[in-house]
C-alpha cells in the first residue's frame, strides 16, 4: 500500500494536470448539476395534475414569504401578499368588465410600474395570456401589434393614453375595448377601471378559472423585430416560461438576493428572466421606470441591491459618467444580460469592482441560448457536451452577398470550422421546439431551415453569425439580413423603408445599419432615391420618421442617390453600403444626419462626421 504522502502528492498532481487541461471543467460540473437540477423541478411542475405555472410558484413564495418584498419602486416596498392582493382585485374588475375568459388574449401597453405586474399577474389567474407591447409603439406598428395578437381587449397606463389615441378609431373598428388602468385619466374611448380596482375584492380567485392552462398554453406573447417589417408576436408557454425564469439561476443566484434592472418590461430581459427568475427564487426586485445613469448606483447602495440587469448599452453608459471615489462601495456581485463589448467589459470591471459578469445568448423566440457563467471577457457563453446534448446546434458557413448558408454539392450546409465565424442554428426537436409567432404561420416558417445536413432534417435559423473558439467560448459577431440592433433595440429596415417610403418625393429606401466608433450596436441608415423632379426637405423627414417611428428606429444617417443598386433577384446591395458607411470623405453622394436640434435632416461634413466619431455630438 502506497504511504499516505505518496498518496495524497499524487492526488495534487492530477488536480494540477487536469486544471492546467481542463480550466474549467469544476466550474462546469457544478453549473451543470445546478442546471439538471432545476431542469428536474420544472419537469416535476408538468408532471403534476394540474400543472405548476409560475403562477403557481408565485402563490406559493406569497405563502411561504407572505410579508418579504417583491417589489420596489419609486421609494416604495410592495410585499409578495400585497402584489398578490392587488393582482386579486384587478383580476375580479377585469373579468367583469371585460368579459374575459379562459385562453383570451389581452393586450398590454404598459410602462414600468407595479402595475405592469398586477395586471399580468391579474390576467394569469384568469387564465389569459398578456400581449406586451412596446411603449415605444407608434401609429400602425401599435395598431398591427394588438391586431396580430388577437386581443379584443387592450389595457394602457394613463402615461401612454395619447398613443392609443391616435389609433383609438382604427381600434374600435377592430371591436378592441380599451381601458385605462391608474390615475385619474378621463379620455374619451375609454374606461378608466381605478376606482373600480381599488374598491374589489382582494380575495383569491378559484382556481377553476384556469383549470386548462398546461405547460402549452400562451403565457405572454413577446414582440420581436423582423424582416417583415412590423413586430412579430413571439409566443411565450408556460413551460417555455419556466426554462427562461431558471435560466439565469446557474450563475448561483440564491432567494437572498435583491436584483435590479431597469430595463423594459416588455423585453423578455426585463420580464421573464428578470421578474420569473425573482418570482422563481422568492427574491426581492427592485424596478426603475427607466435607465438612469446618476441614480444607478445610487439605488444599488440604497437597497443592497448585488445583481444587476444590463444591455451592452447600460454598461457603456455607466462606464461613460464622470468617475467618483465610490465607485467600488456596492454590494453587487453579479451582472446578467447581453450585449457587452468587451473593452467596455474589462473597464467596468477595472471600475466598479469584483463583479462577475453573467453574459447570455438567446433570441426571445429560439430554441437556442448559451450562458457564460464563467466570466470569460466578450464571450456570450459557455459550449459543453452537456449543452450540446440538451440543445443540440450547429454554426454553419454563410455567404453575406447570396443572404444564404453556404451548401455543398448535395445541397447540403457546411459546418463553418472551430474559430471561424458562421451561422448559428438549432435542431428543431420534441425538447428544444421552435414555437414560432402567433396568427403568423409563414413568419414562422422563415425562421425554418430545411435538409440542412440530411433530407428532411429542420433546424431554427438564429439570423445571427457567432464563433466558437477553441477553448468552447461563444461569441456573438454579427446580425444578419434585415434587422440590426441600436440602443437595445431590434430594428427592422423593411419597417423603417416603408415609413420613408410614404413621402412624396421619396421613391426608393434602402436601410441599414451602420457602426459608429465607440457605440453599441448599429446606428440606423438610409440611402434614399429621391422621385423624379421632386426636391429633399429635410424638415419634413424629420417631422415624418420622429411621428411614425421609435427613437431608435429613426436613421440617423441617409445617403441621396440617384438609383440605388439592386441583384438580378431586386436584393439592395447592402453590403457595398454597409461598408463605405457616412464618412463624407469617401461616400461620393450627398449625406444627411438627422439634427434634433434643427428638428430636420442637415447636410453632413467632414467636420460634422468627426463630431459624431469623437463623441462631440451624441447620437
Amino acid at each position: 500500500m502506497l504511504p499516505f504522502s505518496i498518496l495524497l502528492a499524487a492526488l495534487l498532481l492530477a488536480a494540477i494536470l487536469l486544471r492546467g487541461y481542463f480550466p474549467y471543467l469544476w466550474i462546469d460540473l457544478t453549473t451543470f448539476w445546478r442546471m439538471l437540477l432545476l431542469a428536474r423541478r420544472v419537469e416535476g411542475y408538468r408532471k403534476q395534475t394540474p400543472p405548476v405555472t409560475l403562477l403557481d410558484v408565485f402563490l406559493q413564495q406569497v405563502e411561504k414569504n407572505p410579508g418579504k418584498a417583491f417589489l420596489i419602486f419609486e421609494g416604495r416596498s410592495f410585499s409578495y401578499r400585497e402584489v398578490d392582493r392587488q393582482s386579486n382585485r384587478v383580476s375580479r374588475c377585469l373579468q367583469a368588465a371585460a368579459v374575459l375568459r379562459e385562453g383570451d388574449c389581452v393586450a398590454m401597453f404598459v410602462d414600468n410600474q407595479p402595475l405592469f405586474l398586477t395586471v399580468w399577474l391579474g390576467l394569469a389567474k384568469l387564465g389569459c395570456a398578456a400581449a406586451f407591447l412596446n411603449t415605444n409603439s407608434r401609429g400602425k406598428s401599435l395598431l398591427y401589434s394588438v391586431q396580430c395578437s388577437g386581443a379584443h381587449c387592450l389595457i394602457t397606463a394613463p402615461e401612454l393614453w395619447s398613443s392609443v389615441e391616435d389609433v383609438l378609431p382604427s381600434l374600435r373598428e377592430e371591436n378592441v375595448t380599451v381601458f385605462v388602468v391608474g390615475g385619474d385619466c378621463t379620455a374619451e374611448g375609454a374606461e378608466n377601471l381605478n376606482h373600480k380596482i381599488q374598491t374589489a375584492s382582494d380575495e383569491p380567485l378559484p382556481r377553476s378559472l384556469r383549470s386548462h392552462v398546461t405547460f402549452n398554453s400562451p403565457f405572454v406573447y413577446i414582440y420581436t423585430s423582423g424582416t417583415t417589417g412590423l413586430p412579430k408576436a413571439a409566443v411565450i408557454p408556460h413551460g417555455r416560461a419556466h426554462r427562461m425564469a431558471s435560466f439565469i439561476l446557474g450563475c448561483g443566484l440564491s432567494s437572498n438576493d435583491v436584483i435590479y434592472t431597469t430595463l423594459p418590461l416588455y423585453h423578455s430581459a426585463a420580464s421573464m428572466i428578470g421578474i420569473c427568475g425573482c418570482i422563481f427564487l422568492g427574491a426581492t426586485v427592485i424596478l426603475r421606470r427607466k435607465f438612469s445613469v446618476s441614480h444607478f448606483w445610487g439605488d444599488c447602495r440604497e437597497h443592497d441591491v448585488t445583481i444587476i440587469q444590463y444591455i451592452g448599452e447600460v454598461l457603456r453608459y455607466l462606464c461613460n459618467a464622470p468617475k467618483r471615489n465610490n465607485d467600488g462601495d456596492h454590494k453587487v456581485r453579479i451582472a446578467i444580460g447581453n450585449g457587452a463589448r468587451a473593452d467596455v467589459w474589462k473597464e467596468f470591471l477595472n471600475r466598479f469592482g469584483d463583479i462577475r459578469v453573467c453574459e447570455f445568448y438567446g433570441a426571445t423566440e429560439g430554441n437556442i441560448g448559451f450562458l457564460n457563467y464563467v466570466g470569460k471577457i466578450g464571450a456570450s457563453g459557455r459550449v459543453t457536451v452537456f449543452s450540446r446534448t440538451v440543445m443540440p446546434f450547429h454554426l454553419v458557413k454563410y455567404d453575406v452577398e447570396q443572404e444564404a448558408p453556404v451548401r455543398d454539392s448535395n445541397g447540403h450546409c457546411i459546418e463553418a470550422p472551430q474559430g471561424e465565424t458562421g451561422l448559428l442554428i438549432a435542431k428543431i426537436t420534441a425538447k428544444s421546439p421552435f414555437i414560432g409567432y402567433v396568427g403568423n404561420e409563414s413568419l414562422t416558417a422563415k425562421k425554418h431551415l430545411r435538409d440542412v445536413f440530411s433530407k428532411g432534417d429542420l433546424y431554427f435559423n438564429s439570423g445571427d453569425l457567432m464563433m466558437l473558439d477553441h477553448e468552447n467560448f461563444i461569441y456573438f459577431q454579427d446580425r444578419i439580413g434585415d434587422t440590426y440592433r441600436w440602443k437595445g433595440e431590434n430594428v427592422s429596415t423593411n419597417e423603417v423603408a416603408d415609413i420613408l417610403s410614404m413621402l412624396d418625393f421619396v421613391q426608393e429606401a434602402c436601410v441599414y445599419g451602420v457602426t459608429v466608433p465607440g457605440l453599441e450596436g448599429r446606428a440606423g441608415m438610409a440611402a434614399i432615391q429621391l422621385q423624379s423632379g421632386s426636391d429633399f426637405d429635410g424638415a419634413q423627414l424629420y417631422g415624418h420618421v420622429t411621428t411614425n417611428l421609435p427613437s431608435y428606429a429613426r436613421p440617423r444617417f441617409l445617403r441621396q442617390q440617384t438609383r440605388i443598386e439592386t441583384t438580378g433577384t431586386f436584393k439592395y446591395y447592402k453590403v457595398t453600403l454597409v461598408k463605405e458607411g457616412f464618412n463624407p470623405t469617401t461616400v461620393q453622394d450627398s449625406l444627411f444626419f438627422l439634427d434634433d436640434q434643427k428638428r430636420s435632416y442637415m447636410r453632413m461634413d467632414e467636420g460634422i462626421y468627426n463630431s459624431i466619431i469623437t463623441g462631440q455630438i451624441r447620437l
